[in-house]
């Protein structure tokens, strides 16, 4: 195999991971809206199996959710969209150099890759030549007999623990965030949600 991997940088608009997606199975970095279409009427077709136990909320409620561009997508979404596609999806983890694998044990023959900072998605591709356009891109990769990726998975490793190396990554634990509608300043991801549960502002901006 040619080339070296290259990590694809999605907008940070709250989409990233529907756009990242996007990219990596369309080539397209707009495919949030949608995406989050498509996995609403998945909820939706199919209470019995996307129950409240299931999506931590009411099935209507959660499709009403998931369509707000403000709102962020996890490993529920990624699980869902590995199965819209019928091909697994990696998740790599700067902070812990983890690999989620979503779609796993379904049989899918090809599989994508994208990197997590804590807070954000990327998409991983491997470009052919240094420089070359995004269009040459290669984001999808045949699963071979042993479930692997071959020495892709090697370099998708390398490249999450050179990114760790640099701290190139949110702790989601412990970073301040500051309030966008009041200012106030909070710690963690759980300090944001009490925030959030007790004044309904929802906008947060991490700052260092």
């Amino acid at each position: 195999m040619e080339g070296t991997i290259v990590r694809r940088v999605i907008p940070s608009d709250n989409s990233c991971l529907f756009n990242a997606v996007g990219y990596v199975m369309d080539h397209d970095k707009h495919k949030a809206p949608q995406l989050r279409q498509v996995i609403a009427a998945m909820v939706a077709s199919d209470p019995t199996q996307y129950s409240e136990a299931f999506l931590g909320k009411p099935n209507e409620e959660y499709c009403a959710w998931i369509l707000n561009p403000e709102k962020w997508g996890g490993a529920i979404e990624l699980a869902m969209l590995a199965d819209y596609y019928g091909r697994e999806i990696a998740a790599y983890d700067i902070q812990t150099t983890r690999c989620d694998l979503y779609g796993q044990g379904k049989n899918y023959h090809e599989r994508v890759m994208l990197i997590y900072d804590g807070i954000h998605y990327d998409a991983l591709a491997i470009s052919f030549y240094n420089g070359a356009p995004e269009e040459f891109d290669q984001t999808i990769f045949t699963v071979q007999k042993d479930r692997t990726i071959g020495p892709i998975e090697r370099l998708a490793l390398n490249l999450a623990m050179e990114q760790q190396r640099k701290r190139s990554y949110t702790d989601t634990a412990n970073f301040s965030l500051r309030c966008g509608v009041c200012q106030i300043g909070v710690v963690g991801q759980k300090g944001a949600m009490k925030h959030a549960q007790a004044t309904g502002h929802v906008n947060f901006q991490e700052f260092r």
